[in-house]
């Protein structure tokens, strides 16, 4: 059996469907695959039919987020400006997404294939729904009601996570959108072949997903083993609606846990780090990229390793980019 029926194989016994719609988050590292194979097989499953989707994220495009900081640390302040003359525009045509992972660059550079307009979280996609599933994607909407999500989850989309966890899952960015009351706003920065552009929308922030994700109910999922690691199928409305809830109240006690710290503090107790509720994963600040690096000279920022876990978001989550 090739590697490739292998995977078909196993695709369709986790679940995802022929004819359907898939927004799929991979990590390929140590599984041997070429992403040209992974996607493939999932176009197998998925039929003629069926749509594959998958994040586009170009989080390097920005001068206001943490990566770009990250990037350009070690330099003066000639370097640093010459640094940002020097980054190119975003191009839906042409721009790599490297942060998301071999996957979605791969998908994102097929011929024939869709990509939404956003310079920073624009998606990728394959099959008859692309280009109506991506057609609408607003510059002060990343991942909302005016991004490629929407619809997603109007058509109740499958998630596929492939080896990733919901730290990496884009969908729970719908979710955050619609809480009440909303999550804070604030202004980002990016280049696009007009220019320069800002722009008001949410401070995303996924640094809470992973939790978020342990707090989901086990039967909205199906999961399997592939190559060592975990890979879940499930549906996108029951997951949004699902996260939202959850959201909400892990977001409220994460605050009242934060409020208590820092007044802990001004009384004079041990200044230390604001944990998170007890027995959840440690959250990391909007903001506080998983995967910064510093370059030794200035250039364009480098490419991730082929095959590594997405991140969920591409916009400069308070600052991440």
């Amino acid at each position: 059996m090739t590697d490739g029926t292998r995977l078909v194989r196993f695709l369709r016994g986790l679940g995802v469907r022929h004819a359907g719609v898939v927004l799929a988050h991979a990590s390929l590292s140590g599984t041997g695959l070429a992403p040209a194979a992974v996607r493939d097989a999932l176009l197998r499953v998925l039929g003629p039919e069926g749509t594959l989707v998958t994040p586009a994220f170009t989080p390097e495009n920005s001068d206001t987020s943490d990566r770009h900081h990250a990037l350009t640390a070690h330099l003066t302040d000639r370097g640093r400006a010459a640094y940002r003359a020097g980054m190119p525009p975003f191009d839906p045509d042409v721009t790599p997404c490297p942060a998301v992972g071999a996957l979605a660059d791969c998908v994102r550079s097929t011929p024939g294939a869709v990509r939404s307009a956003h310079p920073q979280t624009s998606f990728a996609a394959l099959g008859p729904r692309a280009r109506d599933l991506l057609a609408v994607h607003d510059l002060p909407c990343h991942l909302g009601e005016r991004s490629p999500l929407a619809p997603l989850y109007a058509l109740d989309a499958q998630i596929l996570l492939f080896r990733v966890g919901f730290a990496a899952c884009s969908a729970l960015h719908l979710a955050e959108y619609r809480l009440t009351p909303p999550p804070p706003t604030r202004t980002y920065r990016c280049v696009t072949g007009d220019g320069w552009v800002s722009y008001e929308d949410i401070e995303l922030d996924d640094g809470d997903f992973a939790a978020i994700g342990t707090l989901l109910p086990r039967g909205l999922r199906t999961e399997g083993e592939f190559a060592g690691k975990t890979c879940t199928v499930a549906g996108m409305r029951d997951t949004v609606d699902a996260a939202r809830r959850e959201m909400s109240g892990y977001r409220r006690r994460r605050q009242e846990t934060s409020r208590a710290e820092e007044n802990r503090v001004g009384h004079g107790g041990d200044v230390g780090r604001t944990m998170p509720p007890a027995g959840a994963p440690g959250h990391r600040p909007a903001g506080q990229p998983r995967d910064s690096t510093t370059p030794e000279r200035a250039g364009p920022p480098p490419r991730a390793p082929a095959g590594e876990s997405p991140c969920a978001s591409g916009a400069d989550k308070g600052g991440t980019a």
